[in-house]
């Protein structure tokens, strides 16, 4: 706040304070909107035991065990995907695995979320802009390379086309596919509207290519889709908050998924107070409201999931990310 521009600055603004409860009902709303007094009830509330949670690092170690495959992290846009998949990045190159992290979020910050370079790790993006230009080059080159002016200038129309962009795009998602057959992959998605429109255009691809094969050519064929079908070759980890409305949009997310015959191998809860240490009466409350959220997870939408600590710095720095990927073996340890 003290960094605003002095435009901003100028600009008629209300502040309002952090609350002990969920904003979710009229009821909490109007308290809301009133900025009514806060009341929280501190008395017998208690920050959860940070042991009775599942940590990141425990899931690492599943996804560890097979030495190679896709791991891809979806979810809404804010929940923490980016930092998520960058630490478990870390953690798996920390370990000696060759890891390729890569993108599909157009406003993805991984580089400066690593903020330095790490051994075993590679970092890449697939920039739509520039897979569509790379993609628009090689057919200008191939197929417009024997036409004449007016039949070449009439490819290069065509090639401006929205639906080249999305051809462009699945092409190199299939070519990060690929290489999660020879190491580790790991995936920062784009905010789940844009991750769903990629995977319909992969199953579009699936259901194409698998109406033009002869039956004897089906039984050889691996599609980028089965890729993602196969829990032996991908890993779908849905990233969420300890909230009411991002629990909800995540369980959305996985029937959608489900839908398509993928069925998410993990959750990760990101950003809990429940799961970390503190004395203030009014993140104390609210930490003793994430517990709902968190059984929801536990009980009725995850067969495996982790707990990820709120944390009093922005984990930046290869250092900090790896620090989020401890274990309960670990921690026993310490």
């Amino acid at each position: 706040m003290k960094g605003m521009t002095p435009e901003v600055a100028a600009l008629p603004r209300k502040v309002f304070a952090l609350r002990s409860e969920n904003l979710v009902g009229l009821d909490a709303l109007k308290r809301f909107a009133a900025d009514a007094e806060d009341m929280p009830e501190s008395t017998n509330v208690q920050a959860m035991n940070t042991s009775d949670f599942p940590m990141l690092g425990d899931l690492v170690d599943g996804i560890e065990a097979p030495g190679k495959g896709l791991v891809m992290f979806m979810g809404k846009g804010g929940v923490g995907k980016t930092t998520m998949a960058a630490a478990v990045a870390t953690e798996l190159a920390a370990r000696g695995h060759e890891v390729l992290l890569t993108t599909t979020d157009p406003a993805a910050h991984i580089t400066e979320t690593l903020s330095g370079e790490q051994q075993n790790l590679t970092v890449s993006r697939i920039d739509p802009e520039a897979e569509t230009a790379k993609y628009q080059e090689q057919i200008m080159a191939t197929k417009g390379r024997d036409l004449d002016n007016q039949a070449r200038a009439m490819l290069e129309e065509d090639l401006r086309s929205p639906c080249t962009e999305e051809i462009a795009v699945f092409q190199a998602f299939s070519k990060v596919i690929r290489e999660s057959s020879r190491h580790f992959v790991i995936m920062d998605t784009a905010p789940t509207g844009h991750t769903l429109l990629l995977l319909d255009a992969t199953g579009s691809y699936n259901k194409d290519i698998m109406r033009h094969q002869g039956e004897a050519d089906k039984a050889r064929l691996i599609t980028p889709m089965m890729r993602l079908q196969d829990p032996k070759q991908t890993k779908i980890m849905i990233v969420t908050l300890p909230e009411t409305t991002p629990v909800l949009e995540a369980a959305h997310l996985q029937q959608d998924l489900q839908r398509a015959s993928i069925t998410p191998w993990g959750w990760i809860v990101n950003s809990s107070l429940a799961a970390a240490v503190t004395t203030q009466p009014i993140l104390q409350k609210r930490a003793y409201s994430e517990h709902e959220q968190i059984a929801k997870v536990r009980d009725d939408l995850s067969t495996r999931f982790a707990v990820v600590p709120m944390q009093a710095d922005e984990p930046v720095g290869v250092g900090k990310l790896q620090a989020l990927c401890a274990t309960h073996k670990a921690a026993s340890a310490a």
